[in-house]
């Protein structure tokens, strides 16, 4: 199941010069515990249960930033940024932020050699994906809000 969030973005297709962010993680508490962090912030969120579902996101919306799991059905984390990257040959897909169980050498060297903007260790502090967040929309965004286009 594929939500957007519930208050203006829903309606504006999540286009417009809201900050958006995909979050792709098959638990639904997890869900609402980082879209109740950012909303407030004046992010959009939208969610996906699967690879799959944040692969076909990414290619029907605008997404600034997309969080992905390591280990989702269908498709995992390091799987969908690989097919982001095939999807636009020549256009960088957005930075990404992987979530995974265990930080082994190999899946670090992995995520660097794909250009992932940072691998977080779960179960996810909070704090430190906010903060992580911020850095990304600093260096890619210049701490504005993305353009519409």
């Amino acid at each position: 199941m594929v939500q957007a969030s519930h208050n203006h973005a829903a309606a504006s297709g999540l286009s417009g010069s809201r900050f958006t962010v995909l979050l792709a993680n098959e638990a639904e508490g997890w869900h609402q515990t980082v879209r109740s962090l950012l909303e407030p912030q004046g992010v959009a969120t939208v969610t996906a249960r699967s690879g799959r579902e944040a692969l076909d996101l990414v290619q029907q919306r605008r997404i600034h930033v997309v969080v992905l799991d390591q280990q989702m059905p269908q498709l995992g984390g390091l799987q969908v940024i690989k097919l982001m990257r095939e999807m636009r040959p020549g256009a960088l897909p957005p930075p990404s932020i992987l979530l995974a169980n265990q930080l082994t050498t190999h899946l670090l060297h992995e995520a660097l050699g794909m250009h992932v903007f940072s691998v977080l260790s779960k179960p996810v502090d909070f704090n430190l994906l906010l903060d992580t967040l911020a850095r990304v929309m600093r260096r890619h965004y210049e701490g504005r809000w993305p353009s519409t286009q």
